[in-house]
């Protein structure tokens, strides 16, 4: 007769992330995610090892001309990474509405977080206020020149 450990009942599958462990951090450079000229920057990879840095941005008149970039994070700057995106797991948003003033969309998709600053999270009131504090707007601000910073460092033009 088979019996399940206390551990199996425990834990609930719905909660679990993917078993590859994979996360991605996602920053749109237009809070308006159909926007032609948005700069986007991906950053795809495994907790303590190396992640693939991807930014794409529109350029031209009107936007017609796709640049690509790429490069890596070592497993040492992804662990900073997620230490530094995991706390915006609890903070406020609202969708469809930019409630941090950056024109900027960041979705988190880790072990620990689901969050998109786009999108209703269930956190929209802080200390019975609505929307974010000001500490909140100063931290997203931080992570989102973190990302922004690491990309500028690690993403490089794509040669043919």
């Amino acid at each position: 007769m088979a019996t399940s450990s206390p551990k199996e009942s425990i834990m609930p599958r719905s909660m679990a992330p993917p078993p590859s462990g994979e996360f991605s951090v996602t920053l749109t450079k237009s809070f308006s995610l159909s926007s032609p000229s948005a700069e986007k920057i991906e950053i795809i990879g495994e907790p303590n090892r190396p992640a693939t840095v991807h930014v794409t941005s529109h350029a031209g008149a009107q936007a017609q001309t796709l640049l690509a970039k790429e490069g890596s994070l070592q497993a040492d700057d992804v662990n900073e990474l997620l230490s530094l995106v995991t706390p915006l797991g609890g903070f406020p948003s609202k969708a469809g509405e930019d409630v941090y003033g950056l024109d900027a969309r960041l979705a988190l998709s880790t072990f620990e977080v689901q969050w998109d600053n786009g999108e209703d999270a269930g956190a929209g009131t802080i200390g019975g206020e609505e929307g974010p504090t000001e500490e909140n707007k100063q931290t997203f601000r931080d992570v989102v020149e973190s990302i922004e910073a690491l990309a500028r460092q690690k993403a490089k033009s794509r040669t043919s």
